[in-house]
């Protein structure tokens, strides 16, 4: 007999405000090492602690994610380049 897959809580059109680590690094396009690095520098957000769970704020990482410069405002780097550094 077949299993019946699992409904998730959320519709699709409504994502979910709390992120993962590796959802959050996701969200932005880079590598959760990359992703920690930029926290730890302050380029995203800090997570919010939820008991022994560590979330990021989905519209946190949207507003950093925009405030970070455009590919022609960073020194010269090839912004075609998707190498992370």
């Amino acid at each position: 007999m077949e299993q019946a897959q699992p409904r998730h809580p959320l519709p699709l059109s409504l994502p979910p405000r709390g992120l993962s680590r590796v959802e959050a690094a996701a969200l932005i396009g880079v590598s959760p090492a990359m992703f920690d690095i930029m926290v730890k520098d302050a380029r995203m957000p800090r997570p919010k602690r939820i008991g022994s769970r560590v979330v990021w704020d989905r519209l946190k990482i949207e507003s950093s994610f925009a405030a970070l410069p455009d590919g022609d405002e960073d020194g010269g780097h090839n912004p075609f380049d998707d190498t992370e550094l």
